[in-house]
C-alpha cells in the first residue's frame, strides 16, 4: 500500500436522494461515509423507496459532527443522538432528522452498502 490522503470535499461516489446525501471515500482498503441530511429528512420516505426497503438494513457505525437524529429500530426501541455521539445501529431501523438543524454524521462501518439503488 502506498499512502494516501484524501477529503470528502472531493468524494468517491456521492449518493443524492431527496433532502439528503451519502459521500463515500474508499482509503486503506477502507470505506467511509458522510451523511448529510436537511431538516424533514427520513429514510423510510427519502432512501427506502430508492433501495425497495421498508426499513434500512445496513450495519452502522459512526460519529455525529452536527444535528440530532432519532432512530427507531423494528422492535420499537427508540433512541436520540446529537453531535459528539459515537453509534452502533443493527440492521432493521428507521431514521430521521429532529429538529430545524441539518445533520452530518460520519460512517465507519456500512458505508460501502448504503443508499445503494
Amino acid at each position: 500500500m502506498e499512502l494516501e490522503v484524501k477529503r470528502f470535499d472531493s468524494p468517491d461516489e456521492t449518493r443524492t436522494f431527496e433532502k439528503g446525501k451519502f459521500e463515500v471515500v474508499t482509503i486503506g482498503g477502507q470505506t467511509f461515509g458522510r451523511a448529510s441530511y436537511e431538516p424533514g429528512w427520513k429514510w423510510s420516505q427519502h432512501v427506502g423507496p430508492e433501495v425497495g426497503a421498508e426499513s434500512c438494513h445496513v450495519e452502522h457505525v459512526g460519529l455525529v459532527l452536527s444535528g440530532r437524529v432519532a432512530i427507531a429500530m423494528d422492535d420499537g426501541t427508540e433512541v436520540e443522538v446529537g453531535a459528539g455521539d459515537m453509534f452502533y445501529v443493527p440492521p432493521g431501523h428507521d431514521s430521521w432528522v429532529v429538529g430545524d438543524e441539518p445533520y452530518v454524521s460520519l460512517h465507519l462501518l456500512g458505508a460501502d452498502h448504503y443508499a445503494r439503488r
